[in-house]
């Protein structure tokens, strides 16, 4: 690069108060677009007496190349939808180190063509993961150290703030997800009364349930709890959701469905996370059949009180290749409960009155629960469930995301 003199003064206090202000201003924009407009102000307001930044223009990439989209301040008003290919040398430069400076004495540089945009000095940046370019006419008389220093700082700030942005996009999308795939009313099914409910530590949740209706005769109930919280775990929800459904849908047995499932998980791009699930069917005579699959165990609360665990099945879902299930089967009786749950029920701490020590709210906790209000209806079941781990835990924040299901057979008139 040709040499350039510095006859410009810098005040570095002030330079750096300068830099500060536009981040803060980047950190209060609204979307992608309100931010690079930040930018471009701040640059003009901020920089124009200390680095003797005039102007400029803004780029979009388009395919392989960069539309002129604007130009801004005292830069020549250059024709809108202007392309610049990515091959070009200056955009080559600004694209593989972020932030540059150049001259028209520059190898590379095309002089006729930045005589054309009206550009004879200037420094570029990328922002947006290479989306868009941002190029600065720059004061002949300009410390270039300086000019590149500053914007390679405003640089990170703005990309920081792209990527915050385009993140909560995600998350808005999964969440959207997530909420369509919960039940959004409980069943109607013969005499029985069926209520679900969750409660997620974080926006988006790995824990699921699912009623799936079968045939007329036959209802899918399904409990499933995703290792982790956040994102990845909502997005291994979704596949929990649709491979279930899907394996149902092709009349699958079962367990067949089961170890489909399983191998749909394991061969997910999201393998380092395990997945336990509890799938049944309930028949409209009351004989329920299901697999467990690392699941903790679910209950039958017989209308006599006693106490049956359904834990018949196999592994957790997604850590091994080709794993094989087994079914289990109970009947549901007028009077009796079928009670699922996650284990940030059964694991929820809190401290035991008696001991004075912190303990889980545990599983005879939550049977306890259930018995004392055995004869409420499932809805309000749930709404002790959720009340006593509540009360158990105090002021404790969630640790973990919270999930119950009831099934309740009336008694017979």
């Amino acid at each position: 690069m040709s040499p350039v003199t510095t006859t410009r003064p810098v005040d570095y206090r002030e330079l750096m108060k300068n830099v500060e202000q536009v981040v803060s201003a980047i950190e209060r924009a609204d979307d992608v677009d309100d931010t690079i407009r930040t930018v471009i102000e701040g640059v003009l307001t901020q920089f124009r007496s200390e680095l003797g930044i005039l102007g400029g223009r803004l780029y979009k990439r388009q395919g392989s190349s960069y539309d002129l989209r604007g130009s801004f301040g005292e830069a020549k008003e250059a024709p809108r939808g202007l392309k610049v290919t990515r091959s070009y040398p200056p955009i080559r430069r600004v694209l593989e180190e972020g932030a540059v400076y150049m001259t028209p004495a520059d190898p590379g540089v095309d002089p006729a063509f930045e005589e054309r945009i009206g550009a004879r000095e200037f420094a570029a940046i990328e922002v947006g993961e290479e989306d868009y370019i941002l190029a600065f006419d720059v004061a002949s008389d300009t410390h270039r150290e300086d000019v590149v220093f500053s914007l390679g700082i405003l640089r990170h700030a703005l990309n920081q703030k792209i990527r915050q942005e385009r993140l909560a996009g995600v998350f808005n999308e999964a969440r959207k997800i997530q909420a369509s795939i919960l039940p959004r009313r409980d069943p109607e099914y013969n005499d029985f009364e069926i209520h679900g409910r969750t409660r997620q530590m974080e926006s988006m949740g790995g824990d699921f349930y699912d009623y799936i209706p079968i045939s007329d005769k036959i209802l899918g109930l399904c409990v499933a709890d995703v290792s982790g919280h956040g994102l990845p775990a909502a997005l291994q929800v979704r596949d929990i959701f649709m491979g279930l459904r899907m394996g149902l849908a092709r009349d699958f047995k079962i367990v067949r469905t089961v170890e489909r499932l399983n191998d749909i998980i394991h061969l997910s791009t999201l393998t380092s996370r395990f997945v336990s699930m509890f799938y049944g069917e309930l028949d409209s005579t009351g004989l329920f059949i299901y697999v467990n699959a690392g699941h903790p165990p679910p209950f039958h609360l017989a209308a006599d009180g006693t106490v049956s665990y359904m834990e018949e099945g196999g592994p957790v879902l997604g850590p091994l290749p080709e794993a094989s299930y087994e079914r289990g089967m109970t009947h549901v009786a007028p009077g009796d409960l079928l009670v699922f749950y996650t284990d940030g029920i059964t694991e929820a701490p809190g401290t035991d009155p008696q001991h004075h020590k912190v303990e889980e709210f545990g599983l005879d906790r939550l049977i306890e629960v259930c018995r004392a209000h055995q004869n409420l209806p499932a809805r309000r079941i749930a709404d002790e469930i959720f009340a006593a781990v509540e009360r158990w835990c105090g002021n404790r924040a969630p640790n973990d995301d919270r999930t119950a299901m009831v099934v309740r057979r009336l008694p017979a008139s």
